[in-house]
C-alpha cells in the first residue's frame, strides 16, 4: 500500500507508518534540517527510509501529477496554530495548513488519511474552526471561493454535509484524542488524530484501545516493587511513594488486577541500556552528548525519571528547559540528550538527527512518537485489508 507524507519533520509519523507496512511514494518537508535528516539516514542505507522520495519544499507547490494508486495521505500539519503555547492564531496563522491538507486529499483521492495534531485544536476557542476542519477534509472536493471567508465556506460546508446533495468525493471521520503514554509511548503527549475513510469503502473504523495505564504502573511500583526491582534500584535510591496516590494505590492492592493493562513506560524504562551522557558524547551511541546549562525553577523542574516523560516540546524562542529535563530521584536535573529524546520519541536507536542539540530537540519536539504513529497506522491498514476484501465478496476478520 502507498502513501504519501505530508509535513514530514524528521519523520515520526512516516516512520510509523512504513512500519505498519505502507511504502511512501512521496515524502514532503520545507524545513531543510529535517529534510537533512532524512537524507542522512537515507545514506546510513537505513532501510525503513531509504527509497523515500522527499521533496523540501512547501506542500502547495508539489506537482501531484505523477503520483498515482496512493492508499493513504498521512500528516502532521503545523501545530503552531493551535498549540497551547503558540499565539492562538488558527486560520489566522500563516502556518494553517489544513485547507492545504484537503487540497491534497481532493488531488490523491486516497482510500485513507491519517491527520495528527495538537489536542488545543479541540480548545472550546476553535470549536468553529475545528469543526471547518473536520467538514473540510470530510468534503474535500467542496473548496472555499475566491470571495468567501473561512466561516462562509464551513456554513455551506455544513449545508452539503446535511443534505444528499454533495455526491463527489467523501470521507467517514472518526476523531480522537489520545494520551501517548496510554499506548506505549514514554511520555505524557495527548494529540488528536483524524482518520478517515473514503465514503465509497465498506470500512469499520475505531480507534485502537489503550494498551499501558497509570493504574498498572502504581500496581508495579507501589503494590508489587516488580518496577524497582527491574531496574535494580535499592530501597533508599526510590522516591517517595506519592501522597496524593494512597487511595488509588490501596484501591489497586485490595481490588481485582485482572484487567489492568501494561505499565505506563517512563523515563527510566526508555533509558534501559544508554550510558550516562558526557560532554564529548559517546562513539558507540548516536546522538548521545550532554548538553551543559540545565536548571530548575518555578514551572520548569523537569521529566520525574520514574514517569512518563512531559511533553517534549520546540518552543517558539529556543528549548523551554522544563519539558527536555530529566529530573533525577535526588532533584538534580539535566538536559535530555537528543538520543534520550529520541527515545522518548520512540524512533529506534539506529536513526540519527541532523544538525545541532537545539535543532535535533526541535526536530524531535515537533515529531509523532514513531510507536503511536505505527499503532494507529496498523490499525489504518487493518481495515482497509477488511473493505478490499469486503469489496470482491471475501470475508474477513481483524
Amino acid at each position: 500500500m502507498r502513501s504519501v507524507e505530508l509535513f514530514a519533520g524528521a519523520g515520526g509519523l512516516a516512520l510509523g507508518c512504513a512500519q505498519a507496512g505502507f511504502k511512501p511514494a512521496v515524502t514532503v518537508e520545507w524545513d531543510r534540517w529535517a529534510c537533512d535528516t532524512i537524507r542522512e539516514n537515507q545514506r546510513d542505507g537505513y532501510e525503513l527510509v531509504a527509497e523515500w522520495r522527499v521533496h523540501e519544499g512547501d506542500v502547495r507547490a508539489v506537482d501531484w501529477g505523477g503520483v498515482t494508486d496512493v492508499t493513504l495521505v498521512a500528516g502532521g500539519p503545523p501545530c503552531q496554530p493551535f498549540s497551547m503555547g503558540g499565539k492562538h492564531r488558527a486560520s489566522g496563522d500563516a502556518r494553517d495548513m489544513f485547507p492545504a491538507t484537503a487540497e491534497v486529499i481532493r488531488t490523491l483521492r486516497p482510500k485513507a488519511f491519517l491527520i495528527e495534531n495538537v489536542r488545543g485544536l479541540t480548545r472550546s476557542t476553535f470549536s468553529n474552526y475545528y469543526s471547518y476542519v473536520q467538514l473540510r477534509l470530510q468534503h474535500p472536493e467542496n473548496v472555499r471561493r475566491d470571495d468567501e471567508s473561512w466561516f462562509e465556506h464551513l456554513q455551506r460546508l455544513q449545508a452539503d454535509h446535511t443534505t444528499s446533495s454533495d455526491t463527489g468525493l467523501r470521507y467517514n471521520l472518526v476523531p480522537t484524542v489520545v494520551n501517548a503514554a496510554d499506548y506505549g509511548v514514554p511520555q505524557q503527549r495527548w494529540r488528536v488524530f483524524l482518520v478517515g475513510f473514503r465514503a465509497d469503502l465498506d470500512a469499520e473504523f475505531s480507534f485502537p484501545d489503550p494498551t499501558h495505564s497509570y493504574d498498572a504502573l502504581l500496581y508495579d511500583q507501589w503494590v508489587t516493587g516488580a518496577y524497582w526491582d527491574r531496574h535494580k534500584v535499592a530501597t533508599k535510591d526510590r522516591p517517595e511513594r506519592p501522597a496524593r496516590t494512597e487511595a488509588r494505590i490501596a484501591a489497586l492492592r485490595d481490588g481485582d488486577t485482572g484487567a489492568l493493562l501494561k505499565p505506563w513506560r517512563t523515563v527510566r524504562d526508555a533509558l534501559v541500556g544508554l550510558p550516562e551522557p558526557t560532554v564529548k558524547g559517546t562513539r558507540s551511541v548516536h546522538n548521545h552528548v550532554l548538553q551543559p546549562g540545565a536548571r530548575s525553577y518555578a514551572g520548569h523542574t523537569g521529566s520525574p525519571v520514574d514517569l512518563p516523560a512531559k511533553a517534549l516540546k520546540a518552543g517558539d524562542h529556543g528549548v523551554p528547559g522544563g519539558e527536555n529535563m530529566l529530573r533525577r530521584v535526588d532533584g538534580s536535573v539535566r538536559y535530555f540528550t537528543v538520543r534520550e529524546s529520541a527515545r522518548i520519541q520512540t524512533f529506534p536507536d539506529e536513526y540519527e538527527l541532523h544538525g545541532s542539540w537545539t535543532e535535533a530537540m526541535r526536530q524531535l519536539g515537533n515529531a509523532v512518537p514513531v510507536h503511536l504513529a505505527q499503532t494507529v497506522a496498523h490499525a489504518v491498514k487493518a481495515h482497509l485489508i477488511v473493505a478490499d476484501a469486503r469489496a470482491v465478496g471475501e470475508s474477513v476478520t481483524i
